[in-house]
């Protein structure tokens, strides 16, 4: 487990790099601007951050700057950004920047670089340091639309483990077909859809990473679509194992 501090000004990006890394077990800050990342860094130092460079206030390379400037460096930075130039990433690098990510990023991309970055941090480790989150983010449709395209799921080959499958009767399954069948198409598709994706994340204890594999959907089209249908995979995930 590591804390991880993301700060990019895009709440699409923020909040699926905070669902995917926090499936992995990260302990995810959010920053959705220069100034709250200089805020949570006087709190501690983080593992690691993963900071966008293009940002309207500040952006990521002045912020590198500011605390290679003061001292407060310290932890192993990763910047991403979809427009940067060659020469940005390598102002970046030569800064203090571990690693540079292009977007789109590929998980396999983003989970080989924070391994990276985590490798480098501190040796000694310690507790999680919970930052104080933002109380006020606005939330736009069309960014969370356009993230979704940005983070694609190659085949993983992480071995699958399986827990004990929950136990599914003939009386509920009658049950949820009988009571979907007075619904409208639409409200009774979605209907089983929710049942669909509860039983398999139950049945693997709210791992995303398995549940994508066993329903063969791309993990960012699945955080979509639980969102779509009202589905809590952290509640579903104490129900499992």
């Amino acid at each position: 487990m590591a804390n991880i501090l993301v700060v990019d000004d895009e709440i699409g990006i923020r909040e699926l790099l905070s669902e995917i890394l926090g499936d992995e077990g990260h302990v995810i800050t959010a920053a959705e601007n220069a100034q709250q990342a200089r805020e949570f860094r006087q709190g501690g130092a983080p593992d690691l951050v993963l900071l966008d460079i293009w940002m309207p206030d500040t952006d990521g390379v002045t912020l590198l700057k500011e605390w290679q400037r003061d001292g407060l460096l310290t932890m192993p930075v990763i910047m991403m950004s979809g427009h940067a130039t060659i020469d940005t990433a390598v102002e970046a690098t030569r800064i203090g920047a571990l690693n540079f990510l292009e977007k789109p990023i590929t998980l396999q991309k983003l989970f080989k670089a924070v391994q990276q970055g985590l490798a480098q941090g501190p040796k000694s480790g310690r507790a999680p340091i919970l930052y104080p989150q933002p109380t006020a983010i606005s939330n736009k449709l069309n960014e969370v639309v356009v993230v979704a395209g940005a983070l694609s799921n190659p085949s993983m080959s992480e071995p699958v483990h399986l827990s004990p499958m929950p136990s599914v009767t003939a009386a509920t399954s009658d049950n949820l077909f009988s009571s979907s069948f007075g619904l409208p198409l639409r409200e009774a598709r979605d209907a089983f859809e929710r049942a669909y994706f509860e039983y398999h994340l139950i049945r693997e204890s709210g791992s995303m990473t398995r549940v994508a594999e066993k329903t063969g959907l791309e993990r960012t089209h699945l955080y979509r679509k639980l969102k779509q249908l009202g589905v809590d995979p952290g509640k579903l995930s104490q129900k499992g194992g």
